[in-house]
């Protein structure tokens, strides 16, 4: 009985290969278990990125392709036959799409880990990681669908000729895409702006609210939301407030030509004085700059040092009231447009 023969193999060997399939199917599916168990025991949030990566990778090692693998082992001591010579080819195919589910994997980890350090410091980031992780994606399966056609036996030096050339005709069809794209990249590297920065585009301004593969979003100070195309965006003169240091302040006040000399000399010592004694504000200068039609016009320069613009609008205003309110108590007018006129010449 034992001496029978089923396929070319006996029946001894027969029992042999499937004891051996069994035999490695179940260590394979015990070790998985046991890996993935204390892996995933073992990850936080706070474990090292390694870790993570590599309990990822374990839990996506698929139960086929450890079957796969018995199968092979077990096939080992059946004489060679027409269809078990097709199991290599099998197992072969098996592992390079187990590679790729294993690289799609890590790869996902490792930027989901790099997103979320980076959404805090700089999320416009976001979007550049994005668009890595999806060439990447589609590197890594493009080389496994290339592989698996080889070992078809397909000519994959054709197809990859055929492939270039179907490339650029794919490129010059989506150039408006593919500009926007790799804009969108040029922004977050070369970042002329970052989420949350105050800019203005031309007739538009507002808080940077997204940076997208495809589009930059505004929110205006009117409430809309302004949607640009990053490739009109980087091709416009962008003023960014976000960057702002400080604010230069240039303001003049004129006062009547019939203010004393004595009185216009001490007016730029009294603007320093108020000015001075404002908080995270540097004053420049002060000086009688020229006769005006209706007033003598003294110009005034300072800055006050943050971007915040509340602030500096606060900070304008008391300085603002305080000079009217100082070359008021000096007996000192403001003037404004008046017309005096002289009649000569007349008689009673």
């Amino acid at each position: 009985m034992l001496d029978y023969e089923l396929f070319g193999n006996s029946i001894v060997a027969w029992l042999a290969s499937v004891g051996l399939f069994l035999f490695v199917a179940l260590v394979l599916a015990i070790g998985r278990r046991v890996v993935r168990k204390r892996l995933l025991k073992g990850v936080s949030e706070r474990s090292s990125p390694a870790l993570q990566i590599a309990s990822q990778v374990v839990a996506h090692t698929g139960v086929w392709f450890l079957l796969l693998i018995a199968l092979y082992v077990g096939s080992r001591v059946l004489v060679p036959m027409r269809w078990t010579e097709m199991i290599p080819r099998i197992a072969t195919i098996a592992l390079v799409l187990q590679l790729g589910l294993w690289a799609t994997a890590a790869l996902a980890t490792f930027l989901t880990l790099r997103r979320a350090r980076q959404l805090a410091a700089d999320p416009s980031t976001v979007a550049a990681m994005d668009l890595v992780g999806f060439v990447l994606r589609l590197v890594v399966w493009a080389a496994v669908l290339l592989v698996l056609l080889d070992n078809l036996g397909v000519n994959v030096t054709t197809l990859i000729a055929g492939l270039g050339v179907g490339g650029i005709a794919v490129a010059l069809a989506a150039q408006n895409v593919l500009g926007d794209l790799f804009s969108s990249l040029s922004i977050v590297l070369d970042k002329p702006f970052v989420v949350g920065d105050f800019i203005v585009v031309g007739d538009f301004m507002g808080s940077v609210e997204y940076v997208g593969l495809k589009t930059t979003r505004l929110r205006s100070l009117s409430g809309e939301q302004v949607v640009f195309s990053n490739t009109d965006l980087l091709g416009s003169r962008i003023r960014n407030y976000g960057r702002m240091f400080e604010r230069r302040v240039v303001t003049s006040i004129g006062v009547t030509y019939q203010t004393p000399a004595a009185k216009l000399r001490r007016i730029p010592e009294i603007i320093r004085g108020i000015v001075e004694g404002q908080s995270k504000v540097r004053f420049d200068r002060a000086h009688f700059r020229g006769f005006g039609d209706s007033a003598l016009t003294f110009e005034i320069v300072y800055y006050v040092l943050t971007p915040e613009y509340n602030y500096y609008m606060d900070v304008q205003q008391s300085i603002n009231i305080a000079i009217f309110e100082q070359l008021a108590a000096e007996g000192v007018e403001f003037a404004y447009p008046t017309q005096t006129v002289f009649v000569s010449g007349a008689t009673s």
